[in-house]
C-alpha cells in the first residue's frame, strides 16, 4: 500500500518535530518542500510549540505546498475527528486569512489545511472594517498567528457589483468600500463588469488597498510587521485553474 505523505500542519507531533528540526539546521527559509514532507498516516491539530517554530516565511510554503497539492487532486487524507479533539482544549492557528465568502474559494480547502491550522475571516470582497481588525488583532497579538493574509479571487461578485454600482439595501455600502479600488486600477480597455479582465485586475488592486488600509487603520499590526513578529501579504485565487498567487504588497 502506497504511503501517503504530509507537510507539518498535516502530520504527527513526533513528525512536525523532525520536519521543524530539519528547517531550524537548514537555516534557510522556504525548505518546506516536497522533498521534507514526513509520511503519517493521519493528522492531528497543530501544536504552540510546533507554530511557534515557524517562521511566518515558512508559514506562507505551506500554504503554497497545500494548493500545490489542490491543484493537483493530491489533498491528504485526514482525520477531522482527530483534529477536532487534539484542538478541542486549546488553539495555536498560523495564520489570519482575509477572503471572500464566495462559495468557491473555501481558504482550508484550496490550501489542503485542516481545522486549527488558520483564522478566517470571510467576508463579500474580503475588504476591512473595524470588526475584521479586531479579529486580526486577536488572532496575532492574543493569540500568535503569525501572518496575515488578505486573499481575493477571479470573476468576484462583489468586484462586479462595485464596479457596476449596484444598489441593494446594506450591500451598497459594502461596495462603496471597494470602489475606490476599481478608481485606482489602471486599464485601457473596456471598464465594465463585464470584462473579466478588468474585474480581475481591480480584485487584485482591491487586495493591494486592503493590506494598506490594514497597516494604515490598525497601529497592532503595522507594529507587529515593523518588528518582524507577523508578515502581511496578499494573494489571488484563480477559480478556473485552482491556483492561488501570493504576493508581498
Amino acid at each position: 500500500m502506497r504511503e501517503e505523505v504530509k507537510h507539518p500542519l498535516q502530520c504527527t507531533p513526533a513528525c512536525r518535530r523532525a520536519f521543524l528540526r530539519s528547517v531550524a539546521s537548514a537555516g534557510i527559509v522556504g525548505l518546506a518542500g516536497p522533498s521534507l514532507l514526513i509520511t503519517s498516516a493521519h493528522a492531528d491539530a497543530l501544536t504552540h510549540a510546533q507554530r511557534d517554530r515557524m517562521t511566518p516565511e515558512q508559514i506562507i510554503e505551506l500554504m503554497k505546498h497545500g494548493n500545490e497539492r489542490f491543484q493537483k487532486g493530491e489533498r491528504k487524507d485526514r482525520n477531522y475527528l482527530r483534529e477536532q479533539k487534539a484542538s478541542s482544549k486549546g488553539q495555536y492557528p498560523a495564520a489570519v486569512l482575509l477572503s471572500c465568502i464566495d462559495s468557491r474559494a473555501p481558504a482550508e480547502v484550496i490550501m489542503d489545511l485542516g481545522i486549527g491550522d488558520i483564522f478566517n475571516c470571510r467576508i463579500a470582497g474580503n475588504i476591512e472594517n473595524d470588526d475584521i481588525l479586531g479579529s486580526m488583532e486577536f488572532s496575532c497579538k492574543l493569540m500568535g498567528a503569525k501572518v496575515v493574509l488578505v486573499m481575493g479571487h477571479t470573476s468576484c461578485g462583489a468586484i462586479k457589483g462595485a464596479i457596476a454600482n449596484a444598489e441593494l439595501g446594506h450591500l451598497t455600502g459594502l461596495l462603496a468600500r471597494i470602489k475606490p479600488a476599481v478608481d485606482a486600477t489602471q486599464y485601457d480597455g473596456e471598464r465594465s463588469a463585464t470584462n473579466y479582465t478588468f474585474v480581475d485586475k481591480v480584485a487584485r488592486k482591491n487586495v493591494e488597498m486592503t493590506i494598506a488600509q490594514i497597516r494604515r487603520d490598525s497601529t497592532v499590526l503595522s507594529e507587529m510587521e515593523s518588528q518582524h513578529t507577523i508578515k502581511i501579504a496578499g494573494a489571488m485565487y484563480n477559480l478556473s485553474t485552482g491556483a492561488v498567487e501570493f504576493f508581498a504588497s
